[in-house]
């Protein structure tokens, strides 16, 4: 059997914070605490019994949650040899890809915006109008952001 994790009641509120906002982006609940509990526990890879027991999850919600987090590659899990065990970590060190690929998902939604607006009627100019701006203004991060980002690697190199 797994070494039990021991969480803090500090940690259980962090965990709880952390899910709530992570469901306001979109995600499960269940997925949105292991998230939480990867991010803030002491040990940084737990197996799936460390995670349904910290969590006080069912092995189905925990099953379904981590394969989620898997194929969304919000998460990643690795081997020890000898052990046949995973063990589920935070993809948190690969950040700065997650991050240059946004800045390409601002183009592929600008773009997608762009051509809205083509076959959008004249007769909704307010729509329109809304519209444009937001695409104006992911053109604008879709140039911003990247300098940022350079500025911001070379001030932390």
């Amino acid at each position: 059997m797994d070494n039990v994790i021991n969480i803090t009641e500090k940690q259980k509120e962090l965990i709880e914070k952390l899910g709530v906002l992570c469901e306001r982006d979109g995600m499960q609940p269940a997925a949105a605490r292991i998230v939480a509990l990867l991010l803030v526990s002491d040990v940084t890879d737990l197996t799936f019994d460390n995670i349904r027991e910290a969590l006080q999850m069912s092995k189905s919600a925990t099953s379904n949650a981590l394969n989620l987090l898997l194929g969304t590659g919000k998460i990643e899990y690795i081997t020890k040899p000898g052990d046949r065990k995973r063990y589920f970590k935070s993809k948190l060190g690969s950040w700065k890809e997650e991050v240059r690929e946004s800045f390409k998902n601002f183009s592929v939604v600008s773009n997608l915006f762009k051509d809205v607006l083509a076959q959008r009627p004249a007769e909704t100019a307010e729509f329109n109008g809304k519209l444009t701006e937001v695409t104006n203004f992911l053109d604008f991060l879709i140039d911003e952001l990247p300098k940022v980002y350079t500025k911001w690697e070379k001030e932390n190199s």
